[in-house]
């Protein structure tokens, strides 16, 4: 199961108590304080890792609570400090903290950390009190209590390019072609009920990471469909193709309602660099193709797309041509 939200609870060790203690030994008559330092509570952190691609794990666990540091004893012992416990997850995932909405973090890198819930500072011993008024201090510090919080995990996915297209356009069909992923494919609308990842060769020793989104409709922008629930998969992505099924209903149309939702959806995914590619151009004759390929060529023109290619995954043609135009989307990084 694709799980891409999760909310959990963390607390953090206690620090262990500090001590009270006087020396006792033989022949030692004025021995003096030497109670030692509580150990330092267990702290609670998140680290990133490419072994795992959702957040299933928090599904039934959602409490995590470090060790306590344990108390001081005599002779300037300190307590052992509490075990930390590391959490791995999915690298792309955002840390956000409950009623606040206040970003803790954002873990990108494979085996990047972040401390959510700091563990207690152990207590000062009595021998930490000492002076020259109070050379045998009967007091001590107790532990502090550590850092708890419920926080909110957000994945993002993390791809170099994002398909974009209404249900049944053909996403998942080409990237079943161009990659070694296996997604669902049939001919009903939402078969994609989760979003999909495929790493793509692009040539020259180049490849990158295509991922695939359930189809937006109208209204995607305001919670419709399945679009919505994934469109924040895509809002690290480099670059987007627009796909339009070439043999469906109005290919304008279509591409007005893409860009509509993305531009309301926000999160810079308006902004993005983009190519047009029509799909399934085999089932149409060669001069219906051409009359929608000038049409879209002017609508390409007036809003700023990096190219426009027809294609078929099921003959294979134009598929060369997608290769070379995602490597100039993926090289669009530094512009």
């Amino acid at each position: 199961m694709f799980l891409d939200i999760a909310e959990i609870s963390v607390t953090a060790g206690k620090g262990g108590d500090g001590c009270v203690s006087t020396r006792r030994e033989k022949f030692v008559p004025r021995g003096g304080p030497d109670g030692g330092n509580g150990g330092r509570g267990g702290s609670v952190w998140f680290e990133a890792t490419p072994q795992m691609t959702t957040l299933q794990d928090f599904r039934y666990r959602r409490r995590y609570q470090a060790s306590n540091g344990e108390a001081g004893s005599g002779r300037k012992k300190s307590g052992p400090d509490g075990q930390d416990i590391v959490i791995k997850v999915p690298c792309g995932t955002l840390v956000y903290e409950v009623g606040t909405d206040r970003l803790l973090g954002d873990l990108i890198e494979p085996g990047q950390r972040l401390c959510v819930a700091a563990g207690g500072r152990g207590g000062k011993g009595n021998w930490e009190f000492r002076n020259a008024r109070n050379q045998t201090p009967m007091r001590a510090q107790p532990g502090k209590a550590g850092e708890s919080r419920s926080v909110r995990l957000e994945l993002k996915l993390l791809a170099d390019i994002g398909l974009v297209g209404e249900p049944n356009a053909g996403k998942s069909t080409l990237l079943s072609v161009l990659t070694a992923a296996k997604p669902k494919i049939a001919d009903y609308p939402f078969t994609t009920l989760i979003p999909n990842l495929g790493i793509i060769d692009l040539g020259d020793y180049r490849s990158c990471t295509l991922a695939d989104i359930p189809g937006l409709i109208t209204g995607a922008s305001e919670g419709k469909g399945l679009g919505h629930d994934f469109l924040r998969h895509i809002e690290r992505t480099r670059a987007l193709i627009l796909l339009v099924d070439a043999a469906g209903a109005s290919c304008l149309a279509t591409l007005d309602t893409l860009t509509g939702e993305l531009a309301a959806y926000g999160n810079r995914l308006a902004e993005l660099p983009f190519a047009v590619v029509l799909s399934k151009v085999d089932l149409l004759p060669a001069d219906e193709l051409e009359q929608i390929l000038d049409e879209v060529k002017k609508w390409c023109e007036g809003h700023g797309s990096r190219g426009l290619l027809a294609i078929s995954s099921a003959t294979g043609a134009g598929l060369a041509d997608l290769r070379r135009l995602m490597l100039q989307l993926y090289s669009l990084q530094g512009e």
